[in-house]
């Protein structure tokens, strides 16, 4: 089967190879993939950056869609829709960028009726990981705004579109507040610069946000604790911009402000089914047909490369067939 193979140490680390087709065994699900995406994981991995890949050699993508080839799994059957997000997926175990995928049955998750395999695979891990995200805000107050950094990226765009359709008023926290115009259909009220969310650098700056899903981390996540309200909650989903995070302890004791950390990866399976039915609730899929490209496999390091360079906006649908 053909499959992009991440070597660590090579260059360039990416390559369209052919490998050995795996083999279904007891507790596992063979996956005829037909779709994989692309998220900043999948960058890094496929641009050779470390923190990602901990094998010497395996095939890339964290997410994948398809239908169930061969199991050894019971509740898991031949033909089944089915998608894994995570679960170690181009990080500790051979991932989705490859026409199949063996992975452990507890990983699968059925692909929800109101979903194409190709919609589910734009929704990916990062609509996935932005319903995370968004549900740890039903606990936010009901009044007032929601800021999402990283708005115009996968996770952003997706938070965006289910916070709007929540009724929530979204800001959207952006390097380029002109793109605005992109971002209301999908439920923007208004934008607002880095630096705006950036706030004063003091502990605690004027009560502005409800609550807030940050995908940048760093200078941006401390602005947004730092002005986030009484009984507020700040989802944090990535560390795209800054993995540090320079604050005290005073927001979350004088304002009661809570910092939930969003973990996609290691979330049990009744959670990420639970995910998954709330998207197909929630989600209109025509939202996702402006912010979705497909490209074949042989393309896909290529896209990552404008991922990493910021260039990069919305999702990139993988079709691994092509």
């Amino acid at each position: 089967m053909r499959a992009l193979v991440v070597t660590r140490g090579a260059e360039p680390a990416a390559a369209l190879v052919e490998v050995p087709d795996p083999v279904v065994g007891a507790g596992q699900v063979l996956v005829a993939v037909h779709y994989s995406s692309l998220n900043f994981k999948d960058a890094l991995a496929l641009g050779g950056r470390p923190g990602v890949v901990r094998a010497e050699r395996l095939i890339a993508g964290i997410d994948l869609v398809g239908e169930v080839a061969a199991s050894g799994t019971d509740g898991v059957a031949v033909g089944d829709r089915v998608l894994v997000n995570g679960c170690g997926l181009g990080e500790t175990r051979d991932g989705g960028l490859a026409e199949f995928a063996l992975v452990p049955g507890d990983a699968v998750v059925p692909v929800p009726a109101a979903f194409t395999l190709r919609q589910a695979a734009a929704i990916g891990t990062a609509g996935y990981t932005a319903q995370l995200a968004v549900t740890t805000l039903d606990d936010a107050p009901e009044e007032g705004p929601i800021a999402v950094s990283g708005a115009r990226g996968g996770v952003g765009s997706i938070a965006i579109a289910l916070l709007a359709r929540a009724g929530r008023e979204v800001v959207a926290v952006t390097r380029d507040p002109s793109a605005v115009d992109d971002l209301r259909r999908l439920g923007v009220e208004r934008a607002i610069r880095l630096d705006e969310a950036r706030g004063s650098g003091r502990a605690l700056d004027s009560e502005l946000w409800a609550g807030a899903v940050d995908n940048l981390g760093g200078a941006v996540l401390a602005g947004l604790i730092a002005a986030t309200r009484y009984d507020g909650v700040v989802a944090s989903c990535g560390m795209a911009a800054d993995a540090g995070l320079a604050t005290t302890v005073m927001p979350f004791i004088l304002r009661g402000v809570r910092l939930v950390g969003i973990n996609s990866v290691l979330t049990p399976r009744a959670r990420r089914i639970a995910a998954w039915e709330r998207l197909a609730r929630e989600l209109d899929p025509a939202v996702l047909e402006g912010l979705v490209d497909e490209v074949p496999l042989a393309e896909a390091p290529q896209v990552a490369a404008r991922l990493l360079s910021g260039e990069h906006r919305g999702r990139t649908v993988v079709d691994v067939r092509r």
